[in-house]
């Protein structure tokens, strides 16, 4: 019997927050160091959260057309074990920065047609992540887009399901796309970067409930 999906509280900006987290089954938890996002995480945040929770979970740094350098030096910092890739980085950026790093990379798309998700396939990351198309947003849209996009994806790289995922409808999304691991961020919010508990523990139980559940 399937196991369920291993689960992503993104958009992490406290140390509370990612205990929480934690506590609630999260496999990894994500930081973001895109400015450009209302969940923007400080390095010296990151920083405390990554020394206290590291081996304890996976720390993901979420990054939007950064330079090499800057990614390296963050993932050092914190220091961070995915490299989340969200914006328009092709296939040698992705590369060099597991090279640079030594961090798993976890390459994003935002997925609005079928071709988008072709496209990921040339991506031969450790994991790829697919989310709902914006035209401004790069995630944290609170927004899902058709799963039945994702029936013809032939890639066998692990798949985490992320785009407007709350405790009412991730069992659906779950029992619909199969996913390897679901993302969460403004599903199990009080406020934009700030967690709210009830609802990341409805999140983790909805989930785990779909263990052992064959679509």
């Amino acid at each position: 019997m399937p196991d369920a999906p291993r689960i992503k509280i993104c958009g992490i900006t406290r140390l509370d927050d990612a205990r929480h987290a934690v506590e609630a089954g999260a496999w990894a938890i994500g930081m973001i160091f895109w400015p450009g996002s209302k969940r923007a995480c400080p390095v010296d945040e990151a920083q405390r959260i990554g020394t206290a929770l590291r081996r304890q979970v996976e720390l993901v740094g979420v990054f939007v057309d950064e330079t090499l350098d800057e990614v390296a030096a963050i993932a050092e910092a914190v220091p961070l074990t995915v490299v989340q890739l969200h914006g328009d980085e092709g296939p040698r950026y992705c590369d060099e920065v597991a090279r640079r790093t030594g961090a798993k990379v976890m390459k994003a798309a935002r997925v609005r047609t079928a071709g988008d998700v072709d496209r990921l396939a040339v991506f031969h990351t450790d994991l790829h992540l697919v989310d709902t198309h914006h035209p401004t947003l790069r995630g944290g849209t609170g927004e899902t887009f058709d799963w039945r996009l994702l029936r013809g994806r032939r890639s066998s790289v692990p798949l985490v399901l992320s785009g407007g995922l709350t405790p009412a409808n991730v069992a659906d999304a779950i029992a619909a796309v199969q996913p390897w691991a679901v993302d969460v961020a403004s599903g199990v919010e009080a406020a934009p970067g700030v967690k709210d508990p009830a609802l990341v523990d409805a999140f983790a139980a909805a989930v785990r409930e779909t263990a052992g559940v064959v679509a």
